[in-house]
């Protein structure tokens, strides 16, 4: 059954002050607030190792963020922004970011009302050399609200991907409402990103550090990856008051058959990074169901979790992706998920949790609350009382489930 949950119970008070505009100089000199049987401790996410015993397995989210924001400007001078956020024709990333002269992509269109028919031109105020012999044009496809198809078509053969980072600027979160800038081209980026994709950051990575991670491993802690691009979506709010009828966006994640079948056959406890590995883990015993049923991997429903009662153990369902994987010499896992993760959800597979601090009535505070049984609350109010930063840019959370 899907729960009834109204969002307004999941608020809370966040001045703007409390919002971290900028992050801190060194990125694991944050607070880290550990979560664990009702108990809370104030540590600095440095000594995240010393809190964490040898037989953990951690699971990061290696997507990478891409400038993915570009301006044009219409020959009537008005302004518009062109937000990319999923390849629509090629419609796989790595061959989106890899076409020499053309593509499309889904798009956010600021400023919309104001462009018609026209094509569009890079906004090149500075009359750069190298955007002048791009020569990035946009033109408009198919418009639907604020989104909308565009495509996009340049000259001189270079790869989508290097045309973002000529002409693109870094997509950092609304809510702290500034400007891009050049200290958001290194630090709204995990030091671990590897995969192009994302238009956000998985940001409970970003308090990581090679000495950090150094320290993770010389104590034998095992670390694994996982991709799950992070869409838009993330940054939208719960518009209606029932939970249930919000929307969730649909996310393309990655896995490995070798870390699939080692969560199967796991023994210590497993440690999520951030929201994104929690919902692509989680996600697995469902397209592990769909293997069983169905005998392929389907994209995971949002409500799939509370629908219905399920016969298999979570090592049944991960050993079916396995065989099905097995079957059809497939190295990895490639699916979608729109699953939300609300209190009643059952955990499978995630034991621990390194997380942010989100936002008054997200779907993210659901997550945590659905992961603290529902003792999110004292949490949060524990944060604000001893001036922890929020949002992106701010302090993070060791969480541990009962």
């Amino acid at each position: 059954m899907i729960p009834e949950i109204h969002i307004e119970d999941y608020n809370y008070g966040l001045d703007d002050e409390r919002i971290a505009k900028y992050p801190l100089p060194e990125r694991d000199a944050t607070k880290l607030l550990h979560y664990r049987a009702g108990q809370i401790d104030e540590k600095t996410f440095r000594d995240l190792p010393d809190l964490l015993s040898s037989e953990t397995l951690m699971v990061f989210n290696d997507t990478k963020v891409v400038p993915a924001r570009l301006h044009f400007q219409r020959e009537s001078g008005a302004h518009i922004e062109i937000f990319c956020l999923e390849p629509v024709d090629p419609v796989e990333y790595n061959l989106a970011f890899g076409t020499i002269s053309e593509c499309s992509w889904k798009c956010v269109i600021g400023n919309a009302k104001k462009w018609k028919e026209d094509v569009l031109h890079l906004y090149n105020p500075a009359s750069d050399n190298i955007l002048e012999a791009l020569s990035l044009r946009a033109k408009l496809l198919h418009r639907e609200g604020q989104t909308g198809i565009v495509h996009f078509s340049w000259q001189g053969g270079a790869p989508f991907s290097k045309v973002l980072e000529l002409a693109g600027t870094v997509p950092i979160p609304p809510y702290l409402n500034r400007e891009s800038e050049e200290v958001d081209t290194q630090r709204y980026q995990t030091v671990y990103a590897h995969i192009r994709g994302s238009v956000a950051a998985p940001t409970a990575g970003l308090h990581f550090t090679q000495a950090v991670l150094d320290r993770l491993r010389d104590k034998g802690i095992d670390m694994e990856t996982v991709c799950l691009h992070v869409g838009a979506g993330t940054f939208l709010p719960v518009k209606s008051s029932l939970v249930s009828e919000h929307p969730m966006h649909r996310e393309p994640f990655v896995v490995s058959r070798a870390l699939i079948e080692r969560l199967a056959h796991k023994n210590g406890p497993l440690l999520a990074v951030g929201t994104t590995s929690v919902r692509t883990l989680e996600s697995l015993y469902y397209v592990g169901v769909s293997c069983l049923e169905r005998g392929v991997p389907q994209d995971v429903e949002q409500w799939a979790p509370y629908t219905r009662e399920y016969p298999y153990s979570t090592d049944e369902a991960l050993m079916a992706i396995v065989k099905y994987l097995d079957d059809n010499k497939l190295d990895n896992l490639v699916a979608g998920t729109r699953i939300i993760i609300v209190p009643g959800f059952r955990f499978r597979l995630v034991d621990k949790l390194v997380t942010n601090f989100h936002q008054p009535e997200s779907t993210l505070i659901l997550l945590v609350s659905a992961f603290v049984n529902g003792d999110w609350r004292s949490i949060y109010e524990y944060a604000l009382k001893h001036n922890f930063r929020f949002l992106s840019y701010g302090d993070s959370s060791l969480l541990e489930r009962g």
